[in-house]
């Protein structure tokens, strides 16, 4: 099981392998925008990957086009709805925009 580090907040939480990054969020309690319930429209669950990007789904077209639309946009940056987990270990930084972070 892959293991989430949330960042600024630093919390950890374990996800099964298959799973989007967006439910291990959410599974951590922490606030997070998905205002489209999780079908990559809405850019709502943008998030930042500084570690583990290898254990990670690759970015569709769709999910770069969409991201084309995001202030604050890097080259780490990722929509946490269509990120499928495999078996690494990931550091993300939630946008400090959030409630709560």
């Amino acid at each position: 099981m892959p293991v989430i580090t949330i960042k600024p907040a630093n919390v950890t939480v374990e996800a099964a392998a298959g799973s989007t990054l967006l439910e291990a969020i959410r599974a951590a309690g922490h606030p997070i925008g998905y205002d489209c319930d999780g079908y990559g429209e809405c850019a709502s669950c943008h998030v930042y990957v500084h570690a583990g990007r290898g254990g990670l789904s690759k970015m569709h077209r769709a999910e770069d086009t969409r991201l084309d639309s995001v202030a604050g946009v890097s080259s780490a940056s990722r929509l946490a709805c269509q990120v499928m987990l495999r078996n690494e270990d990931i550091v993300v930084e939630l946008p400090q925009t959030w409630p709560g972070v």
